[in-house]
């Protein structure tokens, strides 16, 4: 079997020997060419089964479940702060991010002690890249201010109390 396969001057054993080094090498094909003639070798290669993706373990309701656990403690702390205070609470009425003023360089919309109407505006809530003014709803002075600036706010969080 050491015959000389004439298109390449290769012998049987020294192609065998190719086919091998190409397998532990990791290349897929190899080709010889002498004038005219050539040779090419190619390995079988299995693909490899697509790597297991861990199993996600969502609740079926995240948007039913998770906002009433999140906002049932909320209201147990807002019950305790008007019985100290004796003010009304502005709760936030969006999911998204407090701001006190209209932008970093302005200042708040309102600070502790600073009267306000009805209507006037007390903050901006920042819900999927709008920028939400958030009106009061009474009249008096700015007691409490419970969120500091930039802090995410969930849906009726207490976020002030005015009296």
């Amino acid at each position: 079997m050491s015959e000389k396969i004439i298109a390449c001057n290769l012998t049987l054993s020294e192609i065998k020997s190719l086919a091998a080094s190409l397998e532990e090498s990791g290349l897929e094909r190899i080709k010889i060419k002498n004038g005219d003639s050539e040779i090419s070798i190619e390995a079988k290669r299995k693909c490899p089964p697509p790597p297991m993706m861990p199993p996600i373990n969502f609740p079926m309701n995240p948007p039913m479940a998770q906002p009433m656990d999140n906002s049932a403690p909320a209201p147990a702390k807002s019950a305790e702060k008007p019985a100290e205070s004796g003010g009304n609470i502005v709760k936030s009425p969006i999911v998204g991010t407090f701001y006190a003023a209209p932008s970093p360089d302005k200042p708040p919309f309102v600070k502790v002690g600073d009267k306000v109407k009805k209507g006037d505006v007390i903050m901006i809530i920042e819900s999927m890249k709008l920028m939400n003014e958030i009106q009061s709803d009474f009249d008096g002075v700015v007691d409490r201010i419970l969120v500091s600036d930039g802090q995410a706010v969930e849906y009726d969080q207490p976020v002030m109390i005015i009296k």
